[in-house]
């Protein structure tokens, strides 16, 4: 790996256990800006939930690799979040949709086509986490 990728991975690990969670674009290594949209799994199954003990970077590393097709789509990036419930890390394939509604109707079906529900929603520009499933 390139050394900015692997400055990128170690961003991504800081923001996730310093401030709760990350958003970025791992083929551009570049972070989103902080949107008024509600943020969730596009698809759900593709989501990893690992205890807090893991070794971070080596993770996202796995994940972005496993996932590398879904997080180039244009609406898709990699989502970082530690569950303040149970302390586990998730890593999402995420998309987001500004309206609030429409994005719960939308995290739910994505949950029911692929066989697993999505936790919580967030949105990063009002700080505010909407849990649909307690974990």
């Amino acid at each position: 790996m390139n050394q900015t990728f692997e400055r990128y991975l170690a961003e991504v690990a800081r923001r996730t256990i310093q401030e709760g969670g990350s958003a970025s674009k791992p083929s551009s290594c570049t972070f989103l800006p902080i949107l008024d949209q509600w943020c969730f799994p596009k698809y759900p199954a593709r989501t990893s939930i690992l205890p807090a003990t893991i070794d971070l970077v080596e993770e996202l590393r796995k994940f972005i690799s496993r996932n590398e097709a879904y997080l180039n789509e244009d609406d898709c990036w990699l989502g970082t979040w530690i569950n303040p419930q149970s302390g586990e890390y998730y890593f999402d394939v995420s998309t987001g949709i500004e309206d609030q509604e429409t994005a719960i109707t939308s995290a739910t079906q994505a949950g029911k086509e692929e066989g697993r529900e999505v936790v919580a929603l967030f949105n990063p520009k009002q700080n505010r986490t909407i849990f649909l499933k307690s974990t």
